[in-house]
């Protein structure tokens, strides 16, 4: 007998059943390109939980199965492993519940088979009970680890701050350009051992460089924690606030520094838009002047937590009255104003924790206005995606060409 080709409807079956690779590619690369309010009843929602915990699951096996080059040592030390493998079996139970609940029922089908891939894979891999074996210390290392705690930590915490208390109630989770942030988000995480390498050979190479005061030192050290947290948050944000101006007030820097400002609608991840070359110089200069005075490492340890948390919360679309406390830290609503493209707050309200610090120095804004109406940066274009972005402050400027004399 001779073969025969499968029957038409067996076709149309298989190609409902396993979608082309290229059909699926396509629906989710529509999916992370779009933006705006999500639309409850078309599982857009329940696709982006799955596909986002699948992701992040697979990169979490991956850090089980080679912890020397995927996690970041000092996060390594402190790992409860068994919370570790129930934070991962919960992501892919959730993964795997949504995404067949959504291709069972035909919603988002293409992008939720993969999803699912992820989860089967992760599983494949080892899923929760992966094992984990010994492992050489000091190895060059991505911060896979960092980048899934921190993501699932900060979108969770901010995304239900920013929808409680929103300065703007009509802004959308997934504004326009939250992808390239994103990305700016994932590549700040992963290279973070890098960019601490390099950190800590300029601050540690400081002190052969500068004489340290002794006395101020011990005086430094022998304060209490409190009060001790309190002056190293001031010394840092003395030392942010004069790199923060110059940035503002220096061309070359400004090119650098304008990366960051770029972004045209604010939340929580507009605050990872940086320049790779803006955040190994800003922690150089407030991280030289803590450890040059002698700051407790659980003192910096402690800065270094509300630091991170704060440079996220202030860029947040969040509005919570805070009184007269507005005149003493920063908040979001203070952050917001140095972000607007306002004449009024061009080069202002340059300090990260203590507001004060701008009042002192004359660069508050001054205005009625409760809240910015524009954002982003006056007269540039800078130009879009992670790349360019990085590329844009070593761009040469085109001059223009000279024109005829009358």
């Amino acid at each position: 007998m001779q073969n025969q080709d499968p029957s038409p409807s067996s076709q149309n079956a298989s190609t409902v059943l396993l979608p082309r690779v290229g059909e699926i590619v396509v629906d989710a690369t529509d999916l992370l390109s779009a933006d705006g309010e999500l639309t409850p009843g078309q599982g857009t929602i329940t696709t982006a939980l799955a596909l986002g915990l699948g992701f992040l699951s697979f990169l979490g096996v991956l850090a089980f199965l080679f912890p020397e080059y995927l996690t970041t040592p000092e996060l390594r030390r402190a790992y409860n492993v068994d919370w570790c493998r129930a934070l991962l079996f919960s992501g892919l139970l959730v993964a795997g519940m949504l995404s067949l609940f959504n291709i069972v029922f035909n919603r988002r089908r293409n992008v939720n088979v993969l999803a699912f891939a992820f989860v089967l894979v992760t599983i494949a891999l080892g899923g929760a009970k992966v094992p984990v074996g010994d492992f050489p210390d000091h190895t060059p290392y991505l911060g896979f680890d960092w980048l899934i705690l921190d993501l699932l930590g900060s979108t969770t915490v901010f995304v239900i701050l920013e929808k409680l208390f929103p300065l703007y109630r009509n802004q959308p989770i997934f504004r326009k350009e939250w992808q390239t942030d994103l990305i700016h988000f994932g590549v700040n995480h992963l290279l973070v051992g890098l960019m601490l390498l390099i950190v800590n050979f300029f601050v540690h190479r400081a002190q052969v460089i500068v004489v340290g005061e002794e006395g101020l030192q011990q005086f430094i050290s022998s304060m209490h924690f409190i009060p001790q947290l309190l002056l190293c948050l001031l010394v840092a944000d003395l030392a942010e606030y004069a790199v923060h101006r110059a940035y503002h007030e220096v061309p070359w820097l400004w090119k650098v520094h304008s990366v960051h400002h770029s972004v045209n609608t604010l939340d929580w991840l507009a605050g990872s838009r940086l320049h790779m070359l803006e955040i190994i110089v800003t922690r150089i200069a407030v991280l030289t002047p803590l450890f040059l005075l002698g700051f407790d490492k659980s003192v910096v340890d402690m800065y270094i937590v509300i630091v991170g948390f704060q440079a996220v919360f202030n860029h947040a679309n969040v509005h919570i009255p805070w009184g007269p406390l507005k005149y003493l830290i920063v908040t979001p609503d203070f952050h917001h104003w140095h972000h607007s493209s306002e004449q009024v707050a061009i080069d202002k309200n340059y300090a990260a924790h203590f507001a004060f610090i701008d009042y002192l120095f004359g660069t508050a804004v001054k205005t009625d206005q409760q809240f910015p109406a524009t954002y982003g940066v006056v007269g540039s274009k800078i130009p879009e995606g992670y790349l360019s972005q990085q590329a844009y402050p070593f761009r040469k400027r085109r001059r223009k060409a000279a024109e005829p004399a009358n």
